[in-house]
């Protein structure tokens, strides 16, 4: 498939416009975006596949959240039809009241719950999630981290995390796991991930200090114990975890459905979930420890704006390591 290049006032989306496969997926041309007094417009080069949009378009939720879903998000499909959660770009204009940015700047967005990525341009508030892009990452490996960056900073910081606490990481190798592995590494703990066989390599490499294959081991019928478990794929539940949890564990539960939300602690031990909150300062962080060389991004495969609903099949086999990123050429 070409894209097209837009005209003056138009460009091309992804377009989801009811649930289901990939198929659902539509590439269309819409409006071009004005940016308003305190908005930034970007030309998109990159964007992003992830979990949490797979997870719009077939509305497939943690258990317990499917009407909730269905009423936050849309009855017969998404409010939002232009998924996509992060983006890398070029400013192509910019606001009026607008002095922190300038055309011609390259920057870093995350536009979260609010979407829209999955498009040539988007238009970003400036009080929102977008910094300045380091000259260091390409604008494909900065759009791998806030997603599963932003995610794993909030959690480990929610959990208090403390140095050397025990620390086992669920779903290890994908976006939140992998982020989760490296801070915590940062932050002292000694890291533990559950993740398939053909990714132990992956995991050691970013700090992980033992692996369990959760093909042929089962992490809660081991003797070892942990001061906290971040299941970030949603694989496992805090009743499940908690015989393995040590006093004052605190399970995080990132993926998790409505039980373990609203879990009471048992003991001294604690459930903690819900949302991570999209904060400019948590994307500047991120970056900063990116610079630092503390995260680095983790990258599964590229794929062309054109091959978006592939992109979006992938993701969905539950199978992806780190971040499917999408390139957006622009003629």
């Amino acid at each position: 498939m070409t894209i097209p290049h837009p005209t003056q006032h138009c460009m091309k989306a992804w377009v989801c416009h009811g649930y289901g496969g990939p198929n659902v997926l539509e590439l269309e041309e819409r409006p071009l975006p004005v940016p308003g007094d305190n908005e930034i417009l970007v030309q998109v080069r990159a964007t992003t596949v992830t979990s949490g949009d797979v997870r719009v378009r077939t509305l497939h939720l943690p258990r317990g959240f499917g009407l909730i879903g269905r009423l936050a998000i849309g009855l017969t499909g998404p409010r939002q039809p232009i998924l996509g959660t992060e983006l890398a770009g070029t400013v192509k204009a910019v606001g009026k009241k607008v002095t922190t940015f300038k055309t011609g700047d390259a920057v870093i967005g995350f536009p979260g719950a609010a979407m829209g990525g999955h498009a040539q341009y988007q238009v970003l508030s400036i009080h929102r999630p977008v910094i300045l892009k380091p000259p260091h990452l390409s604008f494909e490996e900065a759009v791998s981290l806030p997603f599963g960056g932003m995610t794993a900073l909030h959690f480990l910081r929610k959990a208090q995390l403390k140095v050397g606490d025990q620390v086992l990481v669920i779903g290890a190798s994908g976006a939140v796991g992998s982020a989760m592995v490296q801070l915590a590494t940062h932050m002292g703990a000694i890291v533990t991930a559950v993740t398939s066989g053909g990714n132990a390599g992956l995991v050691r490499s970013l700090g992980a200090s033992a692996v369990i294959d959760y093909t042929v081991q089962d992490f809660t019928k081991a003797p070892e114990s942990y001061d906290i478990i971040a299941d970030t794929v949603g694989a496992r539940s805090f009743s499940a975890c908690c015989p393995v949890l040590k006093e004052h564990g605190r399970y995080l539960s990132v993926a998790g459905g409505l039980s373990d939300l609203l879990a009471r602690p048992r003991g001294s031990k604690k459930s903690m979930g819900g949302p991570a909150p999209e904060k400019p300062d948590d994307l500047r962080e991120l970056i900063r420890l990116a610079a630092m060389g503390v995260l680095k991004p983790v990258i599964d495969r590229t794929y062309t704006f054109a091959q978006l609903p592939q992109a979006h099949a992938y993701v969905e086999t539950g199978r992806k390591r780190g971040s499917v990123v999408v390139t957006v050429q622009q003629d």
